[in-house]
């Protein structure tokens, strides 16, 4: 005797979708459902799947309904066998990740192989070292770069400065979320009040958001030059005897300040800050209303030969400018 089945009917028309599709854990694929309707997170493997669920093609999964027999209804995401590969005399798997060596985290992809690399630290810290190497450091993996010559090293680095500050971008795991905090930019006016951004997905929803703080790397309306000490070419930081407040568009800060500048050269080296921290500021207006802004606080500058328009778009195609170095 033959036992007829119903099957389940996963898929509805017309398509009843949320208003806004859901968001997906890190690696996971967003996908059109089975039914062709509506954008879903697709299943992993082992995951169960139907003819609505379907699994995540990008990482090379398909449903497998051969448990379900006679059915055939609910299956169990699972990897297609593919080919696999050999890179160095060693063979993979299809789908496999591995290491090769330290530099690189590869996988095997129906006998491609792809890698990224895990050395990222590859910009020369041209700021404060006109002639950079890339060697080899005992213990570690990457290369390093370091200063050709020690005695331009003792001549234009800045004194006191941990090896950290030369790192690059902070990056750091939270809640399936690879936190990523670029560099501040330079400040977009050589004098006066100006803007710095940076790109952060530092948030619960692990979306990168543009940020912004008001920088002054010195007054336009002060002669610094003739601050000067006699037999010096340059002055690193100015700071003004007496506090002031800040003021945007007239609105005054609620609390006087004393901050810190860069200085100038007279020669052709210019100052930039290389230490720098971010303070809020409460400022009030005239008609009784009150708003925070986010201000550059400078607290050390240094002297270099790296000038640039920091406006210059194109400037980076020539040389990186280590801006980590303003820490955050």
């Amino acid at each position: 005797t033959t036992e007829t089945y119903t099957r389940t009917q996963y898929c509805r028309w017309p398509c009843e979708c949320p208003r806004s599709p859901p968001r997906c854990a890190a690696g996971v694929s967003l996908v059109t459902d089975g039914c062709d309707c509506c954008k879903t997170c697709a299943k992993q493997r082992g995951q169960s799947c139907t003819e609505a669920d379907t699994c995540d093609f990008h990482r090379g999964l398909y449903c497998d309904y051969s448990g379900d027999r006679p059915r055939y209804e609910i299956g169990v995401c699972a990897q297609i066998v593919g080919v696999g590969c050999v890179l160095n005399g060693v063979r993979y798997k299809n789908g496999e990740t591995f290491q090769p060596n330290c530099k690189y985290n590869c996988t095997c992809i129906n006998g491609a192989v792809g890698c990224v690399p895990m050395c990222t630290n590859s910009r020369p810290p041209l700021v404060w070292c006109p002639n950079p190497k890339l060697i080899k450091m005992a213990g570690k993996c990457c290369e390093q770069w370091i200063c050709d010559d020690s005695r331009k090293i003792r001549k234009t680095s800045p004194r006191h400065i941990s090896s950290a500050a030369y790192e690059g971008e902070d990056e750091a795991w939270q809640k399936n979320c690879i936190v990523h905090t670029s560099p501040w930019s330079p400040c977009s006016k050589t004098c006066g009040l100006g803007i710095s951004t940076r790109i952060s997905n530092d948030n619960d929803q692990c979306r990168l958001l543009k940020e912004s703080r008001l920088c002054n790397l010195r007054p336009c309306e002060v002669d610094i030059t003739q601050h000067i000490k006699p037999g010096k070419k340059c002055l690193a930081v100015y700071r003004a005897n007496e506090p002031m407040n800040y003021t945007i568009s007239g609105c005054v800060s609620k609390s006087p300040y004393r901050p810190k500048y860069c200085g100038v050269c007279t020669d052709n080296r210019c100052c930039t800050p290389y230490k720098s921290k971010t303070i809020e500021v409460r400022f009030q207006c005239p008609d009784g209303t009150e708003f925070s802004w986010k201000i550059m606080w400078i607290n050390a500058c240094f002297c270099n030969l790296n000038c640039r328009n920091p406006n210059d778009i194109f400037a980076d195609l020539a040389h990186y400018y280590d801006y980590s170095e303003i820490a955050n």
